[in-house]
């Protein structure tokens, strides 16, 4: 290796080229740089992180069996681990739009760790020899992806939907006893309680989080120890289980070897199917956010029911106005989610014989929407749900003018005669009481009874509740 002036001289197998001289990473890396100018997308953080933590885990599965060095594997280590915590992060430029191997991204990683290991250890450590022992960018990329994201779920997203059905179940606790007007086809339909409303959206917050989980255990299997094309070659028969147990014990979630190495390299399907899991969160996650928008529209001209916390003023033009923001950036969250699926699943069916080559883009944006969904559940509860204020008197004038109401009559009157009393008590803009007071022969004080709306979110028969 020579210098001159900002630049050094580093070679690889297709010769020499200059790379700057404060730069931690090699040859490789830095022909990515000039091959890839497309996006000035990096690889997210979390994926440079899974890369630290494998280099860490080989390093201490190939030191201890024998095939290399004490001192090199605790350097490698060490660097590895400095990686892992994303210490180094400046140190990865390599563009989101590579090799659809990602081997620029995993030599990115090897020539980083080489360098720093080498300067700890005062020998030479070698990318590709050394730090890259028993792998290859065909295994490690797979791994890598499925590491990252099995990392990210069980500390960003699985915590935060958490507290999103926690603070959802609160709310609906606390309105157990406010009745609202339905809403089918947005029309007026049979009354239901807040609470049970509230209770249907943290009942599909549940079943995300179930499918999530469900879906984990297949992430967890990791494509380690198949290297090149699923056969193992220059990998210890015992690499891929060691592996396993290794980065379980360093990363704290629960890793395996995958059932069938083939697999693993040439298809994404569990990345695929998790996008998919990712997909209905962002599906639900929208529908509350457009049902908090509806709630909260008016607040005079619209339905007004709720009041969403004042956030920021609304309008450059219009004095006082002031918008529901967190449901609305919710919204595009969603969009940019089901966007990412899209992709992953076009770059899930790019698989060719053994490998699977559009690697990074899966990586992109599965990361990308786990992060996201992470950070909107939190602020969808705690800037938007956890704190609306609710609006009785709106809430109360509505559900005493809807004429769906006489729905529970059928059974006493027939649908035909109840038909005719909402027909009346709308165009006339009556209550419906007062009608049916008048079209029926039932007393008042039945009539009361069988149309007391909190009575009438407990289902069941007119008469027999």
């Amino acid at each position: 290796m020579r210098k001159q002036t900002g630049y050094r001289i580093e070679r690889d197998s297709m010769g020499e080229l200059r790379v700057p001289s404060d730069a931690l990473w090699g040859a490789q890396t830095q022909r990515a740089l000039e091959n890839f100018p497309i996006s000035g997308l990096r690889m997210p953080a979390e994926f440079i992180a899974a890369l630290g933590l494998i280099k860490a885990a080989a390093a201490t599965v190939n030191g201890r069996f024998g095939a290399l060095d004490t001192l090199r594997a605790e350097a490698i280590r060490a660097a590895a681990l400095r990686v892992a915590g994303n210490a180094l992060d400046t140190q990865f430029p390599v563009d989101v739009f590579q090799t659809g191997s990602g081997t620029s991204s995993n030599m990115n990683a090897n020539e980083v760790i080489a360098t720093l290991a080498s300067r700890d250890a005062g020998l030479a450590v070698d990318p590709n020899d050394h730090v890259n022992m028993g792998q290859s960018s065909n295994d490690v990329v797979p791994s890598a992806i499925h590491v990252a994201a099995a990392l990210a779920l069980a500390n960003q997203l699985l915590p935060a939907l958490t507290h999103l059905s926690a603070v959802i179940r609160k709310r609906g606790k606390a309105l157990s006893k406010v009745v609202k007007t339905g809403r089918t086809h947005l029309m007026d339909a049979m009354p239901l309680t807040m609470g049970q409303e509230l209770g249907g959206w943290a009942a599909q917050i549940d079943a995300a989080i179930e499918r999530i989980k469900d879906s984990s255990k297949r992430l967890q299997r990791l494509a380690l120890g198949a290297t090149a094309v699923g056969t193992g070659i220059n990998a210890d028969p015992r690499f891929a289980k060691a592996m396993a147990a290794e980065l379980t014990r360093i990363g704290g979630v629960r890793f395996s070897a995958a059932p069938n190495p083939f697999a693993a390299l040439s298809a994404q399907d569990d990345a695929v199917e998790m996008s998919g899991q990712l997909n209905a969160l962002a599906c639900a996650l929208m529908k509350i956010s457009n049902d908090l928008r509806w709630m909260n529209s008016g607040p005079l001209a619209g339905l007004g029911e709720i009041a969403l916390p004042a956030l920021q003023p609304g309008s450059s033009i219009m004095p006082g106005k002031v918008n529901p923001v967190i449901p609305e950036a919710v919204c595009m969250v969603c969009a940019q989610v089901i966007g990412n699926h899209a992709s992953i699943t076009m770059a899930g069916a790019s698989g060719n014989f053994q490998l699977n080559v559009m690697l990074p883009l899966i990586a992109h944006n599965l990361l990308q929407s786990i992060r996201l969904l992470a950070n909107a559940s939190r602020q969808l509860a705690d800037a938007a749900i956890a704190g609306f204020s609710v609006n009785h008197q709106a809430i109360s004038a509505a559900l005493t003018r809807n004429p769906v109401l006489v729905t529970a009559l059928n059974p006493v009157i027939g649908y035909a005669k109840g038909a005719a009393i909402a027909k009346q008590a709308y165009a006339e803009g009556r209550p419906l009481l007062d009608v049916a007071r008048e079209a029926t022969d039932l007393p008042e004080k039945t009539l009361r009874k069988l149309l007391d709306p909190l009575a009438l979110t407990k289902g069941g028969i007119a008469g027999a509740r």
